[in-house]
């Protein structure tokens, strides 16, 4: 095996390494590290010279690690991690002067939610501070926080694994109605009424699909839309219903138009948290992005 001198590693490889052993992807890499794809290939290319491997090959639309390449990724991250925690002690922010983008993960009803509070607040304590909303695949969302593609995730994630979290609040899942629908004229809805009711949904809210499959109502959806923008409209002028969180579903309601039933759906409870990397918690801008969310969003269990 050949030795390798530490004096001729440039430390800018091993982070470009870093991102794209965590993202499997070297445009993914490239663009977390706001660097073009041919420089992160040229620097890959240097870094397979000094190591004497390939550490990546092509799997897909990205790439796979070498054996060499696993060996190395922890210890390379550990060391970025140190590295930070000590550049960035005792550091301080000042939101009022700070010039930061903030990258979040948020479904589209997640930024119906979250963002008129959000920007309103930042209006008045961090007016300079942007907001980019980058919906992602809930498999990369782990690997997006921690090569910093997104700074935070929020919304209800069960499947992703390895992230810091937080619990925000609690909600559950209710049916919305356009006011003056039949199947409420004079009397509760029960959940067996549900079967006499046609739906609409969107297909990247897998929760509400898997509540009508439960259901065996699957076969009564007349819509499935790519966004949820649409719905309210269409459930506006005709008979169908939505399974949505109800908190979202009350805010319609609360003009008038709509009506929000509530029948014990199968695991029709959930819990929004707050998600980040454990890399970027000493990090001044991260710490104060990050207890910013929670005092704006997490609720009293």
């Amino acid at each position: 095996m050949h030795a390798v001198d530490i004096r001729h590693i440039d430390l800018n490889l091993l982070r470009l390494f870093d991102a794209v052993y965590r993202l499997r992807s070297v445009s993914r890499a490239a663009e977390a590290l706001l660097l073009s794809q041919p420089a992160v290939s040229q620097g890959l290319s240097r870094l397979r010279v000094q190591l004497h491997d390939a550490l990546f090959t092509r799997a897909g639309h990205g790439v796979r690690p070498t054996p060499r390449a696993d060996r190395l990724a922890a210890a390379v991250q550990s060391a970025i991690t140190t590295l930070e925690e000590a550049l960035n002690e005792g550091e301080q922010l000042d939101p009022r002067s700070a010039r930061l983008v903030q990258r979040l993960h948020l479904s589209d009803i997640g930024e119906a939610r979250f963002l008129p509070d959000l920007l309103a607040t930042l209006h008045h304590e961090a007016p300079a501070v942007q907001v980019q909303s980058f919906p992602l695949p809930h498999d990369e969302i782990a690997g997006a926080l921690d090569a910093g593609v997104i700074h935070f995730a929020i919304g209800f994630l069960p499947t992703v694994r390895g992230t810091q979290r937080s619990e925000l609040l609690r909600d559950r899942y209710a049916v919305l109605l356009r006011a003056g629908h039949p199947l409420v004229q004079g009397r509760t809805p029960r959940l067996a009424d549900l079967s006499r009711l046609e739906y609409a949904a969107v297909r990247s809210h897998s929760e509400t699909l898997r509540i009508l499959q439960q259901l065996q109502l699957h076969e009564r959806l007349r819509l499935t839309a790519a966004h949820f923008l649409a719905l309210p409209a269409i459930v506006q002028r005709t008979d169908l219903a939505v399974v949505m969180p109800r908190n979202i579903a009350r805010g319609f309601a609360a003009g008038g138009e709509f009506t929000v039933v509530e029948p014990r759906l199968p695991q029709r409870e959930f819990a929004v948290s707050l998600h980040w990397s454990r890399r970027f918690e000493p990090d001044p801008a991260h710490r104060w992005m990050r207890q910013l969310l929670l005092r704006l969003f997490k609720q009293p269990r």
